[in-house]
């Protein structure tokens, strides 16, 4: 699923109230900390690392690349090195984050031995896998399946996602109504091309090349290595997004300038797109209007605003030291640098 906001409103929001509600956990209540704030945090938490993880999991990692692209950074076989470069420090991310929230932020109910037999007895009571459902589950398949090797049999992402979607308005799984009522889909594609567009211009004209230019000569004055400025533009891309409020705007004002300053630093350049990219994802978890994901989480009622901002300062420092450490010495394996 390309988008973490449908993927919280649609997929695991929905679970972690159902889940939470079972074991008397309710939104807007003290019981709230029994099981449901600390599944909404861990969710939350561990969700721009997912999205780090694969090049077609979030909308504004498509955007960083073609980004990249303008100014002249081409990363050879998008899906497969993106992957393979995130994999280690998402997954070492993936595995300590619900235990560190356990720590920080734990749930009163800590055992739940009931909830094999009340899973068994819903999935009884919702029956077989329809055709619908099993033509949905083969069409998602074989999208991610051309998103990954399509480049090498000739066909594109665009043309992927056209196959996919005609396949379920043909088989009836979807109707031309359904996709209509997808608003926010048709919003950051028409958004898609207005940022890219002046990304582009700002490229064309001068404007990001003049920025690193004067970046570039601060750092040279400075006597910067490249690791170290690598780590401050990092930090400072960082940081920037608690005056954002969308993943995608950030990168569509920001990671092409910051991208040229990386470059005029003498950072390795496919390494230096790659990391901004994972960036933009980990983030995305810092405030309650951080990202879309986060207004879908905090409007669950679960969660109180001062726990937003000190474990999402927490945690994004917690991902620092890992994609610092873990990031570091696997991208040097893979030749990065």
């Amino acid at each position: 699923m390309p988008s973490t906001t449908a993927r919280a409103g649609g997929v695991f929001l929905p679970i972690i109230k159902s889940l939470a509600v079972s074991a008397g956990s309710l939104p807007n209540d003290p019981s709230a900390k029994r099981i449901g704030a600390y599944l909404v945090q861990s969710q939350f938490q561990c969700a721009g690392n997912s999205s780090a993880l694969f090049l077609t999991a979030a909308a504004q990692n498509l955007l960083c690349l073609q980004l990249a692209q303008e100014l002249g950074v081409v990363v050879a076989d998008p899906w497969v090195e993106w992957f393979i470069a995130a994999s280690l420090p998402a997954f070492v991310s993936l595995l300590v984050t619900p235990y560190i929230l356990y720590k920080l932020y734990p749930p009163e109910i800590k055992d739940t031995p009931d909830a094999p037999a009340m899973a068994a007895k819903k999935l009884e009571l919702m029956g077989p896998v329809t055709t619908n459902e099993w033509v949905m589950i083969g069409t998602m398949l074989l999208a991610v399946f051309l998103w990954v090797f399509g480049d090498a049999i000739g066909i594109s992402s665009v043309l992927t996602a056209m196959i996919a979607l005609s396949i379920l308005l043909l088989l009836g799984v979807l109707e031309w109504e359904d996709c209509l009522k997808e608003t926010s889909a048709w919003d950051t594609l028409v958004w898609f091309a207005v940022l890219v567009g002046m990304a582009s211009q700002l490229t064309e004209l001068g404007i990001v090349k003049w920025i690193s230019s004067y970046v570039a000569v601060i750092l040279q004055s400075s006597s910067l290595s490249w690791p170290v400025a690598f780590g401050v533009l990092q930090a400072v891309y960082f940081l920037i997004h608690y005056m954002f409020a969308s993943q995608t705007g950030h990168v569509g004002a920001l990671y092409p300038a910051f991208l040229a300053m990386h470059i005029a630093a003498g950072v390795p350049r496919v390494m230096a797109a790659l990391a901004l990219a994972y960036n933009t994802n980990l983030f995305g978890a810092l405030t309650h209007y951080s990202s879309g994901q986060a207004a879908v989480y905090f409007g669950a009622g679960y969660v109180e605003l001062p726990d937003i901002f000190r474990i999402g300062f927490i945690m994004a420092c917690v991902n620092a030291v890992i994609w610092a450490v873990v990031g570091s010495l696997w991208w040097k394996f893979l030749g990065l640098y």
